[in-house]
């Protein structure tokens, strides 16, 4: 069931169950999400700063990563290593530039559904706000979409801050972003129209997503 919705640019940003939502969307060109995982690792400070939420408790099933897979014909799917997924080649990695005898990862991958070689993007952790315990740097996130130059039509799930959608926004892509956090869902949709309302005048900006009669919101 979509609890609430908003279309701000080419973006569309539901409050909802990803489980239920997905199924009343159709497909999509490409899944770029970035799911709950490590969730156990509680020495992390920047996600000491937040409040745990539900979902931090809350595995990423073999249900929803067969949802994910069955709506679009690529994934790119952060935490890959975490979950219950096929062998693959094309690993997306982002080298965080951390210190071998730091504490923390020094790098967090991606599962990317092409039989390719893998890719690694340096950018250091620190330096960006984040209003998300787990939220990536937009760069990353547009870095991802960089390889799915044909994708005009992106799912994430796990919308979080709505980052990956951000990225659509300024590449000139359709993204539809699902989360269940009202108060994230909200920061999504106020980060997005920050980027309608801060465009990058090379790129097109993408076109308003039709609006689906006969929807049950």
């Amino acid at each position: 069931m979509i609890i609430k919705e908003e279309r701000i640019g080419g973006q569309r940003l539901i409050l909802g169950d990803c489980l239920e939502v997905m199924p009343l969307l159709g497909r999509f060109d490409a899944v770029v999400t970035d799911p709950p995982y490590g969730i156990g690792i509680a020495d992390n400070p920047v996600r000491q700063k937040h409040a745990r939420k539900d979902w931090d408790a809350t595995p990423v099933n073999s249900e929803i990563l067969q949802a994910i897979r069955a709506v679009s014909s690529e994934q790119i799917i952060w935490g890959g290593n975490y979950f219950d997924l096929p062998p693959s080649r094309g690993f997306l990695v982002w080298d965080k530039r951390q210190p071998e005898n730091f504490s923390l990862a020094m790098c967090e991958q991606a599962w990317w559904s092409r039989d390719t070689n893998a890719k690694v993007f340096s950018k250091s952790v620190l330096g960006y706000h984040k209003e998300h315990p787990t939220q990536k740097p937009i760069a990353l996130m547009e870095w991802c979409l960089g390889f799915l130059p044909k994708a005009q039509t992106i799912l994430d799930p796990f919308m979080g801050s709505g980052t990956t959608l951000v990225a659509c926004q300024r590449l000139g892509r359709n993204g539809t972003g699902i989360e269940l956090d009202e108060e994230y869902w909200r920061i999504a949709c106020e980060r997005v129209q920050k980027a309608v309302d801060q465009p990058d005048l090379f790129i097109d900006p993408p076109k308003p997503q039709p609006v689906q009669e006969g929807m049950d919101l």
